[in-house]
């Protein structure tokens, strides 16, 4: 018996399943395996985003003198702050103090062609990722997103060299400059894909100039020849990927207080004194000792006269 209830025992074991399985009438056997598989993710309105707040102009890509000194400049405060480790004490020391932001406007009266387009201008998103793409074809919605129409368009009239002279989340804050203000990207290939990747931080800033609520974002970026020849595959263009972090960073400014201070300043002075006092007799009782070493066989305890006796 106890050999027969072991037995059971052990296939009760082997039969249990921590993991329930999917029932086979749910399951439809075929032939062959699946050959595609795929997820579509929806915000929670279930709407897109429009380039409704966008505009388009005309220019010349070639900057002035002025406006390539200004570039330069941008690009050497975004090396300086690449190299700091704490950027809390002095990410916003500068703000509404240093140099505009913006790019300035073209002064020369130049006669170039226009060979570049402008995009400016502002977009209100949802707080969900996203993504801001610039390629070829005109775009055609449909229930599943949008396509783009560019089979029609020659790959010898298009080049996605691009500058982007300010790209910010938020509010906009004069004096803050951010990851991507300054960067240029030039290429000679006409199917290049320019990739920006792009977290997202909300940002609480709390100063004695302003008070706001900002975001900061963190950007990787990756660019590719697209050739279907060599397995390249995509679409050209320059794709900017957005995501939002869960985390919240707060910048405060704060003072010390004055009573404070002089409190501190007051402790300061005292013990500087007292210091300087220990400092003094201890040097003293070393330089008696160094004396009396030196004179020991000239010392010479002084005499006493002794006083007269008067008798009475």
């Amino acid at each position: 018996m106890r050999r027969l209830s072991r037995k059971k025992a052990l296939s009760l074991v082997k039969e249990l399943d921590a993991f329930p399985k999917v029932s086979e009438s749910y399951v439809e056997t075929s032939a062959t395996g699946g050959t595609d598989v795929g997820a579509d993710i929806l915000d929670l309105a279930e709407t897109m985003i429009t380039s409704s707040g966008l505009q388009y102009e005309s220019v010349i890509f070639d900057l002035t003198p002025q406006q390539r000194l200004w570039q330069r400049t941008l690009l050497l405060v975004q090396n300086r702050l690449r190299e700091e480790h704490a950027l809390q004490e002095v990410l916003y020391k500068t703000l509404l103090k240093g140099a505009p932001t913006s790019l300035p406007p073209r002064e020369d009266g130049s006669m170039e062609p226009l060979n570049a387009c402008r995009i400016h201008g502002h977009v209100y998103v949802n707080k969900v990722a996203g993504n801001l793409h610039i390629t070829v074809g005109k775009p055609i919605h449909h229930p599943q997103g949008h396509a783009h129409i560019a089979a029609f368009v020659s790959h010898e009239t298009y080049n996605f060299s691009h500058r982007i002279d300010h790209l910010s989340f938020g509010e906009e804050i004069p004096g803050i400059i951010n990851p991507l203000d300054g960067t240029e990207k030039i290429t000679f290939n006409n199917n290049q894909m320019f990739q920006y990747f792009i977290t997202v931080v909300p940002t609480r800033l709390n100063t004695y100039k302003i008070s706001a609520d900002t975001h900061q974002f963190s950007v990787t970026e990756r660019e590719r020849v697209i050739n279907h020849a060599a397995g390249s595959h995509g679409v050209s263009g320059i794709f900017v990927k957005y995501d939002t972090s869960s985390l919240m960073v707060t910048v405060s400014e704060q003072h010390m207080p004055l009573w404070q201070f002089l409190v501190r300043l007051c402790g300061i002075v005292g013990g500087i004194f007292s210091t300087t006092g220990m400092l003094h007799r201890l040097v003293g009782f070393c330089f008696d000792v160094i004396c009396c070493r030196l004179k020991l066989g000239v010392y010479r305890l002084r005499e006493v006269s002794p006083h007269p006796l008067h008798l009475y």
